[in-house]
């Protein structure tokens, strides 16, 4: 009976070992902007409930700088096992590969797209003291006044600042930017007539349009907005083939299984559509989405693709 044990064992220890049901330990979400921000606010929201649906702790780690480049840089350089993924945005994977020269990774090579988790649209607003009251308006006034009046946006090169050279190319229009360290100091000059026109995201713009504290004009996206159902898109304004919206993307390394990435996708894509964690989304300005991994990769690949023209054309370049 010894013997026979021993053979036995002998043998199981030669079979290659069995591999636990993925994931059998928490995984880490790199969030790469700091804390309390929007990304941060759906990184936390989608990593809560997609943790429940795993059946492990999905652990938030901020890691930020440099536009977002530093923590997508450290998810790329990640063993692509499904236990380290980040949030990717439009910044770090649409404008950041065409600003920064030296840019540690590629936005297509170097990531698995996941799930495109939300969307959140932008809003261009005047102060209520601006000639202008419809969009159309404001193109005819800036034309006739080029280079008179000043944008305000929160942070030179940022996706709201190139989302407003992206539409002055298409109209013609010349404005100086005016770049502020943030969204909130550059609403209050706009508010305060310090600068008169702002181009920003939907959270943050929409409590001073709510209060008529600024005028909106036109919306990004595919369809009003329910919060501003009387703002027009920029679409039905005649601007079709402009589209600046922000999204918040799960990406991991290179090389996932893809019975790992598919389970993932699964997991984050239910988990904000879930009734409770959509509403909390919405009360952000974010708009639950949880796309599959094949239509986010096409996402990322069509978002990079716009802004190098662009930024090619603004002669636009980051350290």
């Amino acid at each position: 009976m010894i013997r026979k044990t021993c053979v036995a064992l002998a043998l199981a220890a030669l079979l290659p070992a069995a591999h636990a049901e993925f994931p059998d330990r928490p995984i880490t979400l790199i969030v790469p902007f700091p804390a309390g921000g929007p990304t941060d606010i759906v990184g936390r929201l989608a990593a809560a409930k997609a943790g429940e649906i795993l059946g492990q702790q999905v652990v938030v780690e901020n890691r930020t700088g440099a536009s977002g480049t530093i923590g997508m840089a450290a998810t790329a350089r990640a063993k692509p096992d499904g236990y380290t993924v980040g949030l990717a945005t439009v910044s770090t994977h649409g404008t950041a590969p065409h600003l920064f020269p030296k840019l540690a990774y590629d936005p297509v090579k170097d990531f698995t797209p996941i799930s495109n988790l939300v969307t959140s649209p932008n809003i261009l607003s005047v102060n209520p003291q601006y000639p202008a009251r419809t969009l159309a308006e404001f193109v005819s006034h800036v034309r006739a006044n080029p280079g008179k009046d000043g944008y305000a946006n929160a942070g030179a090169g940022g996706v709201n600042d190139l989302g407003m050279i992206w539409f002055l190319q298409i109209t013609g229009g010349k404005m100086n930017s005016i770049s502020y360290r943030g969204s909130a100091p550059a609403l209050t000059d706009t508010v305060g007539g310090v600068v008169p026109v702002i181009f920003d995201n939907f959270p943050s713009s929409l409590p001073y349009i709510k209060s008529n504290h600024l005028r909106a004009l036109a919306i990004t996206g595919t369809a009003r907005n329910p919060r501003l159902p009387d703002v027009p898109t920029f679409a039905e304004q005649g601007y079709k083939d402009y589209d600046v919206t922000a999204w918040y993307g799960v990406v991991g390394p290179a090389g996932m299984p893809a019975d790992v990435r598919d389970k993932l996708a699964q997991a984050f894509a239910k988990a904000v559509r879930d009734p409770a964690t959509a509403a909390k989304m919405e009360e952000t300005g974010a708009f639950p989405l949880g796309n599959s991994p094949a239509e986010f990769g096409e996402q990322i690949r069509a978002e990079r693709d716009r802004w190098k023209s662009v930024i090619e054309r603004a002669q636009i370049k980051l350290q």
